[in-house]
């Protein structure tokens, strides 16, 4: 692919070099014990919530649904990049090609926009839920289900192909080693020629625009749950803030680290060390991932129980099996 701008004219490099995380190469063979045991944990848990949701047909609920797809998006997300790290820390494999690079970048910002929009239709599902409950079936309907997620994917695919765009031709004419443990689109803009700002400026205000409107919509969505569950009855009022703090304890694992992780790469490494820069932006895209079924299988009375009849009925099974 050829690249120009500000009179370069050069051929991208065949394949770019992580290093991974920088100043932490002796914890290399650890971070990627711990990485494979929480990708393995995310691809099960995931898995898991996919099967029981899609084999349940009492679970055939729009809440349901948009956790399966955000289960399915999990595991996008966490594919695209942990299998690069742990090779990376593993076995020293740090080499990725041009065009693969591009694609992971791609898929990493556009499954978190896919994310954020699940989140905010999830927050919309118990609104509608718990504010207007006899008219659920009519509002959420599976039509409406399909529009929102197409909607939520368009939007993603919109906003962020341009970046990946913007990105993949810059030109290249020095170094190809980035100084991160994947294709992180300011440290891989940051080898180019010519000035990356404007595509990292491109990231901040898209990013700060589609999560800024997705929390705002969120927060008022809670605040409406809010004042209606104050007028329900005592246990009416438990299991709608039981309901609701699976949800909250999931948009905080994405929202804080996610924000924290974009702002922080803007800011010098004597303020916040490159390490701890990596290290930030490589946990926000697992640890979401690995902890959201554990939080909706133990939180949800539904998923927990349709778990514990699965685990039960295949061991039951095996055990039958083996005698």
């Amino acid at each position: 692919m050829l690249g120009s701008s500000n009179n370069y004219t050069t051929e991208a490099p065949a394949t770019f070099i992580l290093v991974g995380i920088p100043g932490l190469q002796s914890s290399h063979l650890w971070l990627a014990v711990s990485l494979s045991i929480m990708y393995t944990t995310a691809l099960l848990g995931n898995t898991l919530i996919v099967t029981i949701i899609w084999m349940d047909s009492t679970l055939q609920e729009p809440m349901y649904c948009f956790l399966c797809v955000l289960a399915a998006v999990d595991m996008v997300m966490a594919s695209s990049v942990v299998p690069k790290m742990v090779s990376i820390f593993s076995s020293g494999d740090n080499s990725i090609s041009f065009n693969a690079c591009f694609t992971q970048m791609y898929f990493v910002h556009a499954a978190t926009a896919v994310e954020t929009g699940l989140l905010l239709a999830t927050a919309f599902d118990r609104y509608v839920a718990i504010c207007k409950p006899l008219h659920y079936k009519r509002i959420l309907t599976p039509r409406v289900m399909l529009e929102m997620t197409v909607t939520i994917t368009i939007r993603a695919i919109i906003s962020m192909t341009p970046l990946s765009w913007m990105v993949s031709h810059l030109p290249f004419c020095g170094s190809n080693v980035v100084l991160h443990s994947y294709c992180e689109h300011i440290a891989v803009a940051k080898l180019a020629c010519a000035d990356p700002r404007p595509s990292s400026l491109y990231s901040l205000i898209v990013s700060s625009i589609i999560v800024g409107s997705d929390v705002v919509f969120i927060a008022a969505s809670y605040i409406l749950i809010l004042q209606a569950v104050f007028d329900l009855s005592k246990n009416a009022q438990l299991k709608a803030l039981s309901t609701c703090g699976s949800h909250v304890g999931v948009m905080a694992l994405y929202y804080l680290p996610g924000m924290a992780s974009v702002y922080v790469a803007w800011l010098r490494e004597d303020i916040v060390p490159l390490s701890t820069q990596v290290l930030l932006a490589d946990l926000y895209l697992i640890i979401p991932s690995t902890l959201n079924p554990i939080i909706y299988g133990l939180r949800t009375k539904q998923i927990r129980n349709q778990t514990w009849s699965l685990l039960i009925h295949c061991l039951f099974n095996h055990s039958n099996l083996g005698s």
